[in-house]
């Protein structure tokens, strides 16, 4: 398969997903400000890994992950459904660090610059 055409239902996948993750009831999610970070489709979309990244924290993160394995059905259901896909790839969550870790070096320029 093209990469030009993975790289256009990656993008498909992560706007969509982000309007799900707005509409999930559990409070693992619902609470928490969640951003996906990146997302990756094998090339014979069977596999899309989706990393997840909250200001709060690895451990925020982590439950978050938890509350979206367990709607992964809802989840993939609901893409089926937006998606004119004729097989929606099974999805695997991972939780990152990234937003704190880009808020820290963000915080520790700061504390240089006033320096």
């Amino acid at each position: 398969m093209s990469s030009h055409r993975i790289e256009r239902i990656t993008e498909d996948i992560k706007r969509e997903l982000t309007a799900i993750f707005r509409g999930l009831k559990d409070p693992r999610v619902k609470d928490t400000l969640i951003s996906i970070v990146r997302v990756e489709v094998t090339s014979d979309l069977s596999y899309c890994n989706i990393y997840i990244s909250t200001i709060d924290g690895l451990d925020r993160t982590k439950t978050a992950v938890l509350g979206l394995k367990s709607a992964s059905g809802y989840i993939k259901r609901e893409l089926g459904s937006r998606l004119k896909l004729r097989h929606i790839p099974e999805l695997i969550f991972h939780a990152t660090d990234s937003i704190e870790y880009a808020t820290d070096i963000s915080r520790k320029l700061n504390e240089l610059k006033e320096r």
